[in-house]
């Protein structure tokens, strides 16, 4: 370790830690309030810097302000009477150290020394001075690419995220032997080579004749492929057009499932279908006591709590693309749609209800659709979940290439979470839906755009 005097103000100030060290950056705080245990026998560092991000962003209702308010509490649990510029033991086996003093001496001219990005990045800097191992973690693609350019070695917050590229699709194609498809017409009981999932989709295609295939799904009770119980099902009027949607029908329509996933692009029919099965088992079968529509609200300008009106009138700009699938639905022609939605709302088939609301409810016999889920991080997905009471049926929806919050991406949002976490689970089924069917411009755009 080299001494102090060989560096510059500050710098001499640090403790000797051993070991590799990871230095947060504040948004890895407000994404998993539980970031300070995610890194097993190493170091974490947070600056001063984080602190005072930390406490501004602690007012308020949302998932971040919460997220902020539950660090605040966990660095003050920690300090049990120590100072924490020492550093106090964690869970996993490291210390946590926090650092008061200014780096900023450290950085070159040019960055912005009132950023606290950068004065992050200087403390960063005055540890690999040191000759300490020291690792950025963001969230934030831009401080990871200053910390590259640094030559400070930075990563992405890698906890609760999955391979996006090796997620389950929710089916799988199996080329059996022409008479295998007959005995599976038959009704007989069929072998065939695993693993599967629960409530897998399972397209059985002859080896010898291709277009000769058979739809089926995977059950664990039983432990064999049995046919699609709801093949030929019409929800409200609704018919499948391709293979992903009669999955999607089946495991929407299956009561013993309550918990489904639909991933896809725009135009592939995840809300439209949803909502279709809703109101079948709502308004027509009354198997639950209502639909609850809800969508995450990501604003580019001022959030809800701003707008004018009634929380009806503040949600309808944001529900407009349920209002349009729900008009499509209860007229196709489109001729009196609007007087017949606000039917389904008076008389309570139908409610709307913003993801910030729903947080303490609990919610028996609903049949809750969140579309969008691709916004919230894994610890919203599980507080919404976590809200269904006895005989609800949970529905999230989402596109993982179409995301808003500028935390998240394809591996690390909820809903690809969720699909990941699930996938084992009897109660629960998914579907990665891949053709659009909105219309010819709708395919070209998701395909050439």
């Amino acid at each position: 370790m080299a001494s102090a005097a060989a560096f510059p103000i500050g710098v001499g100030s640090l403790p000797q830690i051993k070991g590799r060290s990871y230095l947060l950056d504040t948004n890895v705080l407000l994404h998993d309030a539980n970031a300070l245990n995610a890194f097993s026998e190493h170091n974490v560092i947070l600056t001063v810097d984080v602190l005072e991000e930390l406490d501004r962003f602690k007012r308020g209702n949302d998932e971040r302000a919460r997220n902020a308010r539950r660090v605040a509490r966990t660095l003050d649990s920690l300090r049990d009477g120590r100072p924490l510029s020492q550093g106090v033991p964690l869970g996993g086996g490291g210390s946590l150290f926090v650092f008061v003093t200014s780096f900023t001496s450290q950085l070159p001219e040019g960055m912005d020394r009132t950023v606290p990005d950068n004065r992050i990045l200087a403390a960063a800097l005055a540890l690999r001075q040191l000759g300490q191992e020291i690792v950025f973690i963001s969230k934030d693609i831009n401080a990871r690419c200053k910390a590259d350019a640094l030559g400070i070695t930075a990563e992405d917050f890698r906890n609760q995220q999955v391979n996006f590229d090796e997620l389950y699709t929710g089916w799988s194609e199996r080329p059996v032997d022409d008479d295998v498809v007959d005995a599976f017409y038959a009704g007989e009981t069929i072998q065939l080579p695993g693993p599967f999932r629960p409530n897998e989709g399972i397209l059985l295609k002859s080896t010898s004749r291709p277009k000769k295939t058979a739809r089926g799904i995977w059950r664990v009770d039983t432990g064999r492929v049995e046919p699609l119980q709801f093949g030929d099902a019409h929800p409200w009027g609704l018919s499948a057009r391709n293979l992903q949607q009669h999955y999607a029908l089946e495991l929407l329509l299956r009561p013993d499932i309550q918990l489904v996933t639909m991933l896809g692009q725009a135009g592939t029919g995840k809300t439209l279908l949803a909502l279709a099965v809703g109101l079948q088992l709502v308004a027509e079968e009354k198997q639950f006591r209502r639909i609850m529509v809800s969508r995450p609200i990501m604003p580019l300008g001022k959030d809800i709590g701003y707008l004018p009106g009634t929380k009806e009138e503040k949600l309808e700009s944001w529900m407009q693309p349920i209002l349009d699938n729900l008009q499509y639905l209860v007229d196709p022609k489109l001729e009196q749609s609007g007087d017949k939605v606000e039917y389904l709302f008076d008389t309570g088939v139908l409610e709307m209800e913003a993801v910030t609301y729903i947080r303490g409810r609990s919610l028996p016999r609903l049949f809750i659709i969140i579309d969008e889920a691709q916004n919230l991080t894994p610890h919203e997905i599980k507080t919404v979940v976590s809200r269904a009471g006895e005989g609800a049926k949970v529905v999230l929806t989402g596109d993982a290439y179409q995301i808003d919050n500028p935390y998240l991406d394809a591996s690390s949002n909820g809903l690809t979470y969720v699909v990941e976490r699930f996938k084992d689970q009897s109660l629960y089924g998914h579907i990665t839906l891949a053709k659009s069917e909105r219309s010819q411009l709708a395919s070209l755009a998701a395909e050439l755009l």
